[in-house]
């Protein structure tokens, strides 16, 4: 329906002539207007080779590149040196395909933003030219096997929406130095190699929003060396981020810190899961073991929350090594077939108000045979508070504590746990409270709530 508007005249010779003037300036400078955001003429068949036509549009530096509808077949990597073409968005309004035929990205913005997120760190020329590269309803489908899908080096307010990114080796790509990251609303699916991968990349500040990140075989979120800090992952969900029997270990959240380090991390309102087959596999997975700082000898990372995450089927749900400052609240796991919680050589840690159960409706295939057990090794500083623990029956224990220390251990239920509830061993100045412990019908008469081993200092008092 065309949408009539009243005209109204101006009603003074002041307004006349800013009208006129306007109209003067529009028609001679349209490019400052958005003229140049028209779609491009592409025959948009998936044959024709429209590298180098997109690449010039680029370099014209009209900043607005409107994909049509139709599948664009590229050979080479899309360009976008931002300080020679200024600000730049690349948007196919959910219609546009890029075929990317070539190694490498398809789409890569260089900027040269050396700084940190603070306003005084910024050079002129990266305000002007560099800020907010954007991608925007695109689908980026990879026909080589070395092809990529996103990478960005040197940004500055990268913006990454609506997009699909698929059958590519990895599909976003962050490198080098990059600032204030934004991935929201994409799919991010069937890839050789990462979804989100951090490769040795200096970045802080990058939040990743309600996206479906799954099954690509090198996992989901991968950050590996380089210097990350302020990691937000929300509202997403990941799954299947492995490779299967035989392929390379890989977790759907894999954050690791050894050559580099990473910290600072919020993982909160995801639904993660799949796959146990998979060797090794994890849903998160954390190792803070970086090297020390000049200031200190500590060379834990951490600043790490896992919070209100729904989290199943892999071989360990939640893994955290060489960790300080963690604290995983409110989430609801189950089936891990090793392990549903695994944390080791970690200090000031807090797990509280969990849910660990296994609920008789996913014990289809071989769901019933998870061991879904609770591992604390060469921890210290613990605060395990409020958490459900529910028939765990192929470990030797529900829960178990090796050569731990500082363990404050309060006000759980353990039901149908067997043949021991609660194992300590080689621990000291333990504290088990307020626990109630419930011996499952069918225990036998070795059956234990708390065995203590090796231990010294284990106060255990008002349990049940």
């Amino acid at each position: 329906m065309t949408r009539i508007r009243k005209y109204s005249p101006p009603n003074s010779l002041s307004q006349l002539a800013s009208a006129i003037t306007l109209s003067l300036i529009l028609a001679a400078t349209p490019s400052a207007f958005g003229a140049d955001s028209a779609k491009l003429d592409l025959p948009g068949d998936g044959q024709a080779d429209v590298t180098e036509q997109i690449q010039e549009s680029i370099n014209s530096g009209g900043g607005n590149l409107q994909l049509p509808r139709g599948v664009h077949r590229v050979t080479k990597t899309l360009t976008i040196n931002l300080d020679e073409v200024g600000p730049t968005a690349i948007s196919g309004n959910g219609a546009a395909t890029i075929l990317m035929e070539g190694e490498g990205p398809a789409i890569r913005f260089v900027g040269t933003h050396d700084g940190t997120a603070a306003p005084d760190s910024f050079k002129r020329n990266v305000w002007e030219n560099q800020r907010a590269p954007m991608v925007d309803g695109i689908e980026i489908v990879g026909k080589n096997p070395k092809g990529n899908g996103i990478e960005a080096t040197g940004t500055m307010q990268l913006t990454v929406t609506r997009c699909v990114l698929r059958e590519l080796h990895h599909g976003i790509h962050l490198t080098n130095r990059n600032r204030n990251i934004i991935i929201s609303d994409c799919h991010i699916y069937d890839n050789s190699g990462i979804g989100i991968y951090y490769d040795d990349v200096n970045l802080h500040q990058s939040n990743i929003v309600g996206c479906h990140i799954s099954y690509n075989d090198g996992g989901g979120i991968v950050s590996r060396g380089g210097d990350v800090r302020n990691v937000h992952i929300g509202t997403c969900d990941i799954e299947g981020n492995m490779g299967g029997p035989g392929k390379p270990a890989s977790a759907n959240v894999d954050l690791d810190s050894r050559n580099g380090s990473i910290a600072e991390v919020a993982i909160v309102g995801c639904t993660i899961q799949h796959d146990h087959v998979s060797e090794n596999s994890a849903n998160i997975r954390f190792n803070g073991n970086s090297t020390a700082r000049p200031f200190t000898d500590e060379t834990r990372h951490g600043n790490l929350t896992i919070a209100d995450n729904v989290l199943s089927d892999v071989k360990v749900n939640i893994e955290v090594t060489d960790a300080r400052g963690v604290s995983i609240t409110g989430n609801t796991v189950w089936k891990g077939f090793e392990a549903n919680l695994v944390v080791d050589s970690s200090t000031n840690v807090v797990v509280a108000n969990n849910v660990f159960d296994r609920n008789p409706r996913y014990h289809y295939g071989d769901g019933s045979t998870s061991k879904n057990g609770l591992q604390f090794t060469d921890c210290s500083g613990v605060v395990f508070n409020g958490n459900l623990i529910d028939s765990v029956t192929h470990n030797d224990a529900a829960i178990q504590l090796l050569r731990c220390k500082h363990f404050n251990f309060t006000s759980c239920l353990i039901l149908n746990c067997k043949p021991v509830a609660i194992d300590i061993r080689e621990c000291e100045r333990t504290r088990i409270f307020g626990c109630l412990i419930e011996r499952p019908d069918d225990a036998t008469d070795d059956w234990k709530a708390i065995q203590i081993v090796d231990s010294q200092g284990i106060l255990t008092d008002h349990n049940e």
